[in-house]
């Protein structure tokens, strides 16, 4: 199964950019060097001039695969639940039952990420953090409605609605399948930044604290 993940290409939505980032060497350093970046000086204070230093060229040339670092940090998000999605696809799979797919489905969301080789210019570890610290950033904006509109967060919505699918699996009458598969999403995020940031504000001390939690939750609703 990790042999066929290896082969598998991830697909951001190519609205997000202007030249496909994986399709040159460039791209995959753009990529591989706005992690590094966003993850050791945050969102707010990474710029394409610093990126533009970091591989080694000129602004003008990142310009030329996106617009904006808005649209960077889109496509590095779009680029995670991607990925996401495709662990959740092959390692539920083969479970018949629909309780145990559940269970498996919470774990990938809300367990600590391990790096994947398959990607070398993408370290997973780092993008998970960005994910915890600045994935609502991604959303909170004035563009929002139309960005929406457009097709920009097509993966982050469509993991939202197989989890619901998986909440209805277990429970056809649940009346609130995508709230809960929203709130076990974005609240496994919070959870880990609590651990990080704020330890005194979570029971969750641990990485598989998250996981168990959520678990808990989503089947004492379900019941």
């Amino acid at each position: 199964m990790k042999n066929l993940l290896s082969n598998v290409k991830i697909i951001v939505p190519e609205i997000i950019y202007i030249k496909d980032p994986e399709s040159t060497d460039l791209g995959k350093r753009i990529i591989e060097h706005s992690i590094i970046l966003i993850d050791d000086l945050g969102f707010d204070n990474f710029t394409f001039k610093k990126l533009g230093t970091a591989i080694e060229s000129n602004e003008s040339s990142i310009y030329r695969y996106f617009e904006s670092k808005h649209k960077v940090l889109l496509y590095l998000t779009s680029w995670y639940w991607a990925w996401i999605e495709y662990q959740l696809v092959f390692e539920t799979h083969s479970i018949s039952n629909s309780e145990e797919k559940l269970k498996k489905a919470i774990q990938i969301f809300s367990a600590a990420v391990i790096e994947d080789s398959n990607y070398s210019h993408i370290n997973e570890v780092a993008l998970n953090r960005i994910v915890i610290n600045e994935n609502s950033k991604s959303f909170s904006t004035k563009e929002v409605d139309k960005e929406n509109k457009e097709g920009y967060f097509i993966v982050y919505k469509r993991i939202i609605n197989r989890l619901g699918q998986l909440i209805l699996d277990v429970n056809k009458d649940y009346e609130y399948p995508l709230n809960l598969a929203s709130n076990i999403i974005e609240g496994s995020l919070h959870q880990h930044f609590l651990m990080h940031h704020f330890s005194t504000l979570t029971n969750c001390k641990k990485n598989n604290d998250s996981s168990k939690f959520f678990i808990d939750l989503a089947l004492k609703a379900l019941k």
